[in-house]
């Protein structure tokens, strides 16, 4: 099954609200971004993590007061979001979550979440990924994986 996104991924009343998300710009990485009418705008030098901006006492006011550099059409980017097809030397959308935990049915996924710093530092390869989770391991103390949801300890 072939994924088409398109504008019918915005909310019924298009861009009036106050839209953000994370783009992925090809040599630069991942940016926070606003979604307005005009096109998708890079606010990453007012806000760098989705997670940050978020946590401030007036993200709405920072995501439309942020003039930004603009960086497409929306279309044109969620048409190249698709992650099976998606030209990797075009812009395209992320996940909006960055540094936020994730949480379903009241369990963290912490691993999950340590497994992507893990794999976005070692970049496929696999020593510098014992590495890497030597390192979290030394820093945060004892073993996540143990961690029974629930439980005390967790």
């Amino acid at each position: 099954m072939e994924l088409s996104l398109n504008a019918s991924c915005l909310p019924d009343d298009g861009c009036t609200g106050t839209l953000i998300g994370r783009v992925w710009l090809p040599g630069v990485g991942p940016a926070v971004v606003a979604v307005r009418a005009e096109g998708v705008f890079d606010i990453t030098p007012q806000a760098p993590t989705c997670a940050g901006l978020l946590n401030e006492a007036d993200p709405v006011a920072i995501a439309r007061g942020a003039a930004g550099e603009r960086i497409g059409d929306v279309a044109d980017i969620l048409a190249n979001s698709a992650a099976a097809t998606h030209d990797p030397d075009q812009p395209y959308f992320l996940a909006p979550i960055d540094l936020q935990a994730v949480k379903a049915a009241g369990v963290t996924f912490v691993r999950s979440l340590l497994e992507r710093v893990v794999e976005e530092q070692a970049r496929g390869n696999p020593a510098r990924a014992t590495q890497v989770r030597d390192s979290l391991g030394a820093e945060i103390g004892g073993d996540l994986a143990a961690v029974k949801p629930g439980s005390p300890a967790a």
